[in-house]
């Protein structure tokens, strides 16, 4: 069962009920409660009653202990059929009719997996993106981006009504640095005269602006003058600290570039996000938060949540929870990034009253900063600050290294989008998998299966951990990859399609003796809803990732050793269809949490 443990929960609470009533009545002991794990796969049994816990209380052997236990649970419970013990565990044997109760509920259910929110309850916002305008999306915006939808989707799935948002960086130094480079340089050129998306012409003038400024130290050095002395004092940093001060002021003719040149970026980023499959409720400008939260260190001062040092700046003294003092403004009373991160969440609440928790998609070395600002937060006496999570991710890497920006050697989204549609060409044409198809629907599919392959592979990684990214990993048709499952999905779709009956399939019912292969799916399908409040609880798309792994592989072994249009009856026949269809079903609804697409052909 994988690292899932098997939950048949309305199960589990009558074998304890049953459990603690063969003990009460053999041993006269009354338990508290009764420890449950899933049965080793060496073993008959579909759920296991963990004995030991229960000799603090019973004195006597475990494997006697569990024998009796056993019989009592076969005279008594309808649903256990048969029992085993191994040392301390008493494996348990479940009834077919329990499970095709269980299987003919799910396949009934077309949201099965999925919890409507309850009216009145609060909502979640998720933060993820929150990019600069001075560049394109590159790599790392592509985890945090897949990260941060994913879970607000989870999040939905298990009941929550949420709100993707995000912050957009678009003031400050690094934007007038691209600005000025285009001045200097750009002879007025735009997207449409370069034919280039409007966040790459603004992220080539970036680079630019980084090259001439290096030529400019080494002049000054060359000139005799010390290296970080030069680096303060290069003209083209003066200037852009100048139009920085001009933009602050509110220059009519800096702000007026700032807005053209923001919505070319804006117009390129909407094209990657729409390629990418994701978007957002609400949108946030820092030229429209940097000056909040203000206020609120001000009132935090009277309350004595901020002190004042003798040169007038501000900080929080946080050495009590283990951690430093922190600035919240500067001595001429200028905001940090701390203060406009406060203000802004306070911001998001006045906005939106029904949200009572924030989650942050951003990366690990913003750690810190985020346990300050919740802690921060908490001080200041805001409910909400005790439901802010921090969603912390690792770094990904290529087999060529890191990627840096403001060299120009980072790895455009949008060209890795493409790439991964190119592989998944490539791939599919060695295999020679798509015979019949026209040139329209290959292209719409390999698009499909790259950006499949390129979800599922950030995406089953635990969040917190490192990727080392390999495009060509990514796309393989066996293994852990999105394009595997993806083909056992399009695989089903075609037993569908031959197996041509005209019957309802969620509705029929059936009654059948269920071969183990078939036990198993079905154990391993009614797992999806803990499965999805799992992911959820631990913000972890991977979770989802690898419980639709196991399903895969689970429904792949039960397709090669059991014959589904080729069953020995009707009944057989129609049920096997129908875990194939629910199958299907819960793959589906498991990669659309991820966002990732299914073919109905491969």
């Amino acid at each position: 069962m994988g690292t899932y443990k098997l939950s048949i929960m309305s199960l589990q609470n009558i074998l304890s009920q049953q459990v603690k009533q063969a003990v009460l009545e053999v041993y006269k002991v009354t338990l508290e409660s009764v420890e449950f794990q899933a049965t080793r796969k060496e073993f008959a049994g579909d759920i296991t009653v963990v004995i030991f816990p229960m000799l603090r209380f019973i004195k006597g052997n475990p494997v006697q202990i569990g024998e009796t236990v056993g019989k009592y649970l076969v005279e008594n419970v309808s649903e256990v059929k048969n029992f085993n013990v191994v040392k301390g565990f008493l494996n348990i044997e479940i009834s077919d009719a329990y499970f095709l109760k269980l299987f003919n509920a799910i396949k009934s259910n077309k949201d099965y997996g999925f919890v409507k929110p309850n009216e009145g309850d609060k909502a979640i916002m998720v933060e993820y993106s929150s990019p600069n305008t001075n560049k394109p999306l590159h790599l790392g915006h592509i985890r945090n981006n897949l990260l941060g939808y994913s879970v607000a989707e989870i999040l939905k799935a298990s009941g929550k009504k949420v709100y993707k948002t995000q912050i957009i960086n678009d003031r400050g130094i690094h934007i007038c640095k691209s600005m000025l480079a285009w001045k200097k340089f750009g002879n007025g050129e735009t997207p449409e005269s370069t034919g280039l998306k409007g966040d790459k012409l603004v992220g080539n003038y970036y680079v630019k602006f980084d090259k001439a400024y290096k030529k400019e130290i080494q002049a000054l050095v060359a000139k005799g003058i010390k290296e970080e002395e030069a680096k303060q004092n290069a003209p083209i940093l003066l200037e852009a600290q100048n139009m920085l001060r001009k933009w602050e002021s509110g220059d009519e003719e800096v702000v007026s570039l700032w807005k053209t040149m923001n919505s070319w970026v804006y117009k390129g980023f909407n094209e990657t996000y729409k390629n990418l499959g994701v978007d957002f409720d609400v949108l946030y400008y820092e030229s429209n938060t940097y000056l909040l939260g203000k206020e609120f260190i001000t009132e935090g001062l009277k309350s004595g949540v901020f002190y004042k040092e003798e040169d007038g700046s501000v900080w929080c003294d946080l050495t009590e929870e283990g951690l430093d003092k922190k600035i919240v403004l500067r001595a001429d009373g200028t905001a940090v990034y701390m203060t406009q991160d406060i203000g802004t969440a306070i911001q998001r609440i006045k906005d939106h009253p029904d949200v009572g928790g924030m989650v942050y998609t951003v990366g690990n070395e913003q750690d810190y900063h985020f346990q300050v600002l919740f802690l921060i937060l908490k001080k200041l006496g805001f409910d909400w600050a005790k439901h802010l999570y921090h969603l912390s991710y690792g770094m990904v890497d290529l087999p060529s290294g890191k990627m840096k920006s403001r060299e120009g050697t980072v790895v455009d989204a949008d060209d890795l989008i493409n790439d991964m549609a190119n592989t998944a060409e490539e791939i599919s044409e060695e295999l020679g998998k798509l015979d019949g198809y026209s040139n329209e629907e290959k292209q719409q599919l390999y698009k499909t299966i790259g950006l499949g392959a390129l979800k599922y592979y950030i995406l089953k990684v635990d969040p917190k951990k490192r990727i080392l990214f390999n495009p060509k990993d990514s796309i393989d048709f066996q293994g852990n990859t999105g394009p595997f499952i993806q083909y056992t999905y399009a695989r089903i779709q075609s037993i569908l399609r031959k197996a041509n009956l005209a019957t309802n399939l969620t509705q029929t019912t059936i009654n059948v003796n269920l071969h183990d292969k078939e036990r198993e799916l079905i154990k391993q399908i009614q797992l999806f809803p803990e499965v999805i409040q799992n992911a959820a609880d631990n913000h972890s798309p991977a979770l989802i990732a690898n419980f639709t792994y196991d399903l895969v592989k689970e429904f792949n072994s039960f397709y090669q050793n059991v014959s589904i249009l080729g069953a020995d009856n009707e009944n057989e026949k129609l049920f096997r269809v129908q875990l194939s269809y629910t199958v299907a079903k819960t793959i589906k609804s498991a990669f659309k949490v991820l966002g990732i697409d299914v073919p109905e052909r491969m």
